[in-house]
């Protein structure tokens, strides 16, 4: 018997927000509200799919590294923390930083994660959505014991995928709407 293959495919889709267009994606988890958010914000469980951080988040302030080996320690600002609801962050400083956004809701003993990041053109899907994507499955791989997916499957796979996705026409000023 060969091992089971995995069908990896794109999850993310856009959405237009008051400080821009975002990559949103979701993910259904059969578990509470509190252990899925232990599995977004504790350091040590963070390092079984994304990475780690140091410093208190109490603060607003901590340094987040993410688990590749030539990642490096990022200055991350907390803009907002709700637990066990939901976080908003900037990952990196100045004009760099990366906006994302954590949003949990349960219901019926399960807990819908809803993921964002704040794309800078339409284009940046290609890359960020198979990150995602891949992070996001190492997520639910790290909290079932099931193994971790490979990168090989998000990247190129579902380059062209996120590169066909439709931007829905979002909340534009009318003068902007009519000048392009």
């Amino acid at each position: 018997m060969g091992a089971t293959m995995t069908i990896t495919r794109a999850t993310g889709h856009y959405v237009h927000k008051a400080d821009g267009l975002y990559l949103q994606f979701d993910r259904l988890f059969h578990a509470p509200i509190e252990d899925v958010w232990y599995s977004l914000t504790n350091p040590t469980a963070m390092l079984a799919w994304i990475g780690t951080y140091t410093g208190n988040p109490s603060t607003g302030a901590v340094r987040f590294r993410m688990s590749s080996e030539d990642a490096e320690w990022q200055n991350t600002s907390i803009l907002e923390c709700d637990a066990p609801h939901g976080f908003h962050a900037d990952i990196g400083e100045g004009e760099d930083a990366v906006r994302v956004f954590c949003h949990l809701r349960e219901a019926g003993g399960m807990t819908t994660l809803t993921l964002g990041q704040r794309l800078r053109t339409p284009a940046d899907a290609t890359s960020i959505g198979p990150g995602w994507d891949y992070f996001l499955d190492r997520l639910a791989a790290a909290r079932s014991g099931s193994e971790m997916p490979a990168w090989s499957a998000y990247d190129p796979g579902l380059v062209d995928t996120y590169r066909a996705l439709h931007v829905p026409t979002g909340a534009q000023a009318p003068d902007a709407a009519r000048g392009h």
